[in-house]
């Protein structure tokens, strides 16, 4: 597992369409989560202890939103064969067991979490009435910790925004585990299949644009070759699946 905080969102960008399956046996789709006075688009899933974290929090937030006609919608995009806690069929039960009083959905080609730039779980989108992005950004102020925060951040935003006022200005990251690629994804990022123990040679590789490692300086490791197809030595970590770093031979 590794921890990712969320980057900041792109505030006044429009949500992205999606159909998807839910634990309820429906689809759904953007239109039909939307509530009158917005929108808490989450990432989150089963396994990751950042979610365990605030999992009974998320329905009474959610709860206490809908109330003021914004609605809520989960999507878990991480694939179950690497993580089998993240199955459908528990999906069913986690949803049952705290209450979900709001749709959970599968994203299994991860091309919505792709579309929304989710990086992590749990990562919050709050929209306004046009489903204009106003918040991302974290739950409260509690951390990984289960204790009631000081700080509800995502209810305090989006409470606002139900009134027609503007979310706060200053907006947290979230952390969580990061949104694993799945293993067929063709769009997942070039990965290392060697690495080294002496560092990244910054010099001899190029950034695509708007790429960026979930490594605040450097990646884990010293790629010496790439490959769509075989996956990363242990040694390599996990990268972040947007980061795209080509080497000038490729």
């Amino acid at each position: 597992m590794v921890s990712l905080h969320t980057p900041a969102g792109k505030l006044g960008s429009s949500a992205p369409p999606f159909d998807l399956p839910g634990v309820d046996g429906r689809r759904h789709t953007l239109a039909s989560v939307r509530g009158a006075n917005g929108l808490v688009v989450m990432f989150i899933c089963n396994h990751c202890p950042y979610v365990k974290a605030v999992i009974d929090k998320i329905p009474r937030d959610m709860r206490e939103l809908a109330s003021l006609g914004v609605g809520a919608v989960a999507i878990m995009s991480n694939d179950p064969a690497l993580y089998p806690e993240d199955s459908f069929d528990n999906m069913k039960a986690v949803a049952e067991r705290h209450g979900f009083g709001f749709p959970y959905l599968f994203d299994e080609t991860q091309d919505v979490a792709r579309a929304y730039g989710a990086v992590c779980t749990p990562d919050f989108f709050g929209y306004d009435r046009d489903l204009r992005l106003v918040y991302r950004g974290r739950l409260d102020d509690a951390g990984r910790t289960p204790r009631e925060g000081n700080r509800r951040d995502l209810v305090e935003a989006m409470r606002a925004v139900a009134r027609g006022e503007a979310a706060p200005a200053d907006q947290y990251a979230s952390i969580g585990c990061s949104i694993r690629a799945h293993r067929s994804s063709k769009s997942a990022s070039w990965r290392a299949t060697s690495c080294t123990a002496t560092g990244f040679p910054r010099a001899a590789w190029s950034r695509a644009s708007g790429a960026s490692w979930a490594f605040p300086y450097r990646p884990p490791c010293s790629p010496d070759s790439w490959s769509r197809s075989a996956p990363p030595p242990s040694c390599c970590g996990s990268y972040r699946r947007r980061a795209a770093w080509i080497h000038p031979s490729v």
